[in-house]
């Protein structure tokens, strides 16, 4: 992912919202979201096999956002798409494996990884210190450290703590936050180490252009009374939507 929005115990329905946008160059192959035989539902990158963001029947989700600086950027590097899979199939809690899973992907390049078991959930990356047992909150996660307050992360983050404030249950209004294609202020963008135009093409929520976009939107609502949704939209590279998955399930006891 490159843009992620989450809500842990902050809604009156919600106990967990995520809303998230995966940027990608579109010559990447990848497939949409679908329950996959390892037990979690999610969108598969072909290339390297792994994946951006899961969930399974049991609210055990996790998430990956690449941490942007073009100075350290390894080729070689192991893919960043099996750190979701790692945290899914781990035996211990998010909670307590995020550390050894982190510290394991030292040699990844930059990358955030958020995950969780429903609304206990942590967040980590092999470009900080310590992970982090994150509290009830808002929270908005781009290519740097958690919170970091670019204009799109601010925007958005302050976007869904008003939707979660008005009780809004209607998951349209989250995918209207994650569509914005206003850009920022040149003095407002921030600086990465990658060339101004660069850095413009970049700043918005929604990001269209021939080869680097947003390749597709995903929202994961679990209700306090166990009901889980995941919907994702995968878009071409004009931004226009050329599919949907709308995946509702009563999740599971965990084991």
């Amino acid at each position: 992912m490159c843009l992620a929005l989450f809500a842990l115990d902050a809604h009156p329905r919600f106990a967990l919202v995520v809303a998230a946008n995966r940027d990608e160059y579109h010559t990447r192959p990848a497939v949409p979201a679908a329950w996959r035989d390892e037990g979690w539902l999610a969108g598969r990158d072909l290339e390297a096999g792994g994946t951006w963001f899961a969930v399974t029947r049991s609210a055990r989700w996790a998430f990956v956002t690449n941490v942007r600086d073009p100075s350290r950027f390894d080729p070689h590097a192991p893919s960043r798409g099996a750190l979701v899979p790692a945290v899914l199939d781990d035996t211990a809690a998010p909670t307590e494996g995020i550390g050894r899973i982190v510290a394991a992907a030292r040699a990844c390049n930059g990358f955030n990884l958020v995950a969780g078991a429903g609304i206990d959930a942590c967040w980590g990356s092999n470009r900080a210190g310590a992970t982090r047992t994150l509290a009830p909150g808002i929270y908005g996660l781009s290519n740097a450290a958690l919170d970091t307050p670019w204009p799109k992360v601010e925007r958005t983050k302050a976007a869904l703590g008003a939707w979660c404030a008005r009780g809004d249950a209607d998951t349209a209004s989250l995918f209207a936050i994650l569509a914005d294609r206003s850009g920022a202020p040149d003095d407002q963008l921030p600086a990465t180490g990658i060339p101004l135009d660069r850095e413009r093409l970049l700043a918005p929520p929604f990001i269209v252009s021939e080869t680097y976009g947003t390749r597709c939107s995903t929202v994961l609502t679990l209700s306090r009374d166990r009901d889980a949704r995941f919907t994702e939209r995968t878009f071409d590279p004009s931004g226009r939507l050329t599919g949907e998955v709308d995946e509702r399930f009563t999740v599971l006891p965990a084991r």
